[in-house]
């Protein structure tokens, strides 16, 4: 059983308005992300500190369990206020979010009774930006009973970098060809910051994707 928190607790800062409720190919963004994971869910939440700007989406919201702690706050607040054993977390702002690519990562989740499924990208394809080392902890996945003991030990000891707790816990980063198995066009970890890369990728969704 598998729920899946769409993060959309950004400040959107780049784009000038709230990506998230930007119109994409005619609908806000989220409720695109929404709807392309919805087949591979059996609870959707949205994690965000201004429910009444998404109660058109129907989906149960839920504001910061830790405030003022940044992504790691929000990555607790997903995990906790999930009701099923795994989590796949994914931002709002991620247009090509891949269903396929989380029942990859619930697979090797089970297979290899590990705790994280998460995607690396090499120093070489880093964005502009990234932190975390590298790793998408965005778009990946999470066993909810010792990831969430483990969250919290870092918040409490101060911590703030979002991976901070993965010594703690068995960490199945992807392959490359695991990953392009499972999104061939490389799109699924593409989070669009600018109105550029806004309009890029509704020009590549096109009007049937």
């Amino acid at each position: 059983m598998r729920t899946v928190s769409i993060q959309a607790g950004g400040l959107s800062s780049r784009m000038g308005e709230d990506k998230a409720l930007k119109p994409f190919l005619g609908r806000p963004l989220i409720q695109r992300v929404a709807d392309r994971l919805s087949p591979i869910a059996d609870e959707i939440i949205v994690t965000t500190n201004r429910p009444a700007d998404y109660a058109f989406l129907g989906l149960r919201l839920i504001p910061d369990l830790k405030p003022g702690r940044g992504a790691l706050g929000g990555l607790y607040t997903a995990i906790a206020s999930a009701t099923h054993p795994f989590v796949a977390v994914v931002a709002c702002d991620m247009p090509f979010a891949s269903p396929k690519l989380i029942e990859t990562m619930t697979k090797f989740m089970e297979v290899e009774e590990v705790d994280i499924v998460i995607a690396r990208v090499t120093s070489e394809q880093e964005k502009e930006g990234k932190r975390s080392e590298g790793y998408e902890p965005l778009h990946a996945l999470y066993r909810r009973a010792t990831c969430l003991p483990a969250i919290e030990s870092a918040i409490n000891a101060d911590q703030w970098k979002v991976i901070a707790w993965f010594p703690q816990v068995k960490v199945r980063v992807l392959t490359a060809d695991e990953i392009k198995s499972a999104d061939p066009d490389g799109l699924a970890f593409w989070n669009v910051n600018s109105p550029e890369e806004f309009a890029r990728a509704e020009q590549l969704a096109g009007s049937d994707n």
